[in-house]
């Protein structure tokens, strides 16, 4: 049995005041806290092993390789991919969807369809934007309902025959929602399109199974499941990586150079030009070793008893709207109060100590959807605990007395 308030000792940032309040962060889509592990790796790293890697035969660069290496077979087995080559070192969710929409540049034409939704991150619309004005396709997109799920029905029509691309999340970052992944994935492939999920929400709070699942991209980073920030990964099908062109060029991602031309490393090489984030990369691998010690199941398990709470809670506050209520979601809380402004609540919030997230959360067409300049959003970790939501709550009653 995991004690999840005991956890909270594992994080040295958590053990603060802001403003003379005991810290309460809730902000946790946006960046989760790192535990001891976590920042003890990184020293170490630095300490002991400093070196780069893949590039030399002495002792540091070998160790420093081998724990560079090691991480990419932990993300290999924590997403099930088929081989670790296909596991690619990003600067993060973001860089891994640009390197996908950069490859396809040379694969579609005017005519193609790239379909996403109308739930997305910036991260996982504006590179298909680009893609579609760089190479003539037409940018299509599936729509939300009022309770923040994906209008399905309209999913199952937009994906046709001209359809070569279909992106979307795995979790909504602005709403919570969970994406039903397979069956999107199952009726893009009926149409021979490929599937490019933005996992950032998914991967630290959800099992995945790339090959379950069927995708055949896969992006997320370590800095939302308690690793380090500037850098994350891409999982790609074999052969989609090998069709794609590198996205950089530079050191690591060649096999010959002449002064002519130049030939490909075979992957994951050939997409990693330069010398990586090697101690972010440990640090990560640290961090997958500590959620793997907790469990999915149990985090699963943590984080819908707060939801439930939470839900509770905030809904009994007279006037507060909850935005995103679909049957399945995931560690997030979105709200707002009519004639208050999100950035007001967020500001006497963190008066109180209250760390949480306010505006569009890069996700501005679901807050034109819905017709609201942004929400309050409270995210869930580990290390959040009921007493948290009770902070949050008091909090909010609080602010709401001030503003009236």
């Amino acid at each position: 049995m995991i004690d999840f308030a005991a956890l909270r000792k594992e994080f040295p940032i958590l053990d603060q005041e802001v403003h003379g309040k005991p810290l309460v962060y809730l902000d946790n889509a946006a960046t989760t806290q790192k535990p001891r592990a976590v920042i003890r790796a990184i020293v170490d790293y630095y300490e002991q092993i400093n070196s780069n890697v893949h590039r030399g035969v002495h002792t540091l660069s070998q160790r420093a390789t081998d724990a560079f290496e090691a991480t990419r077979g932990k993300l290999q087995r924590l997403v099930n991919a088929a081989h670790e080559h296909e596991i690619i070192y990003t600067t993060g969710t973001t860089g891994s969807i640009n390197l996908v929409a950069h490859g396809f540049r040379g694969l579609l034409t005017p005519g193609d369809v790239i379909v996403v939704s109308q739930l997305e991150h910036h991260s996982n619309l504006v590179p298909w934007q680009m893609l579609a004005q760089h190479t003539g396709a037409t940018l299509r997109y599936i729509p939300i309902l009022p309770d923040g799920s994906l209008d399905l029905d309209e999913a199952r029509r937009l994906i046709g025959a001209n359809t070569k691309l279909l992106a979307f999340n795995h979790i909504s970052n602005a709403l919570g929602t969970v994406n039903p992944v397979k069956q999107l994935t199952q009726w893009a492939h009926d149409v021979g399109a490929c599937v490019v999920v933005d996992g950032a929400q998914g991967l630290p709070h959800r099992p995945v199974d790339v090959q379950a699942m069927g995708v055949d991209f896969y992006a997320g980073s370590a800095h939302k499941m308690y690793g380090p920030t500037g850098i994350g990964m891409l999982y790609g099908r074999t052969e989609w990586l090998e069709k794609l062109p590198p996205y950089q060029g530079g050191g690591e991602m060649i096999s010959t150079v002449t002064m002519a031309q130049s030939t490909y490393a075979g992957l994951p090489f050939k997409f990693e030009a330069g010398t990586p984030n090697i101690e972010a990369v440990v640090g990560w691998g640290a961090a997958l070793d500590w959620m793997s010690a907790i469990g999915m199941g149990a985090l699963m398990a943590h984080e819908a008893d707060l939801m439930a709470y939470g839900t509770e809670r905030l809904t009994a506050i007279d006037g507060l709207v909850l935005f995103g209520t679909a049957p399945e979601k995931s560690a997030v809380l979105s709200f707002g109060v009519a004639d208050v402004h999100p950035y007001d609540l967020g500001t006497l919030l963190d008066q109180q100590g209250i760390a949480v997230r306010t505006g569009q959360h890069c996700a501005q067409p679901i807050m034109d959807y819905y017709r609201i300049p942004g929400t309050v959003r409270a995210s869930f970790a580990a290390y959040s605990t009921r007493e948290d939501v009770d902070r949050l709550a008091h909090g909010l009653e609080r602010a709401l007395r001030m503003l009236k």
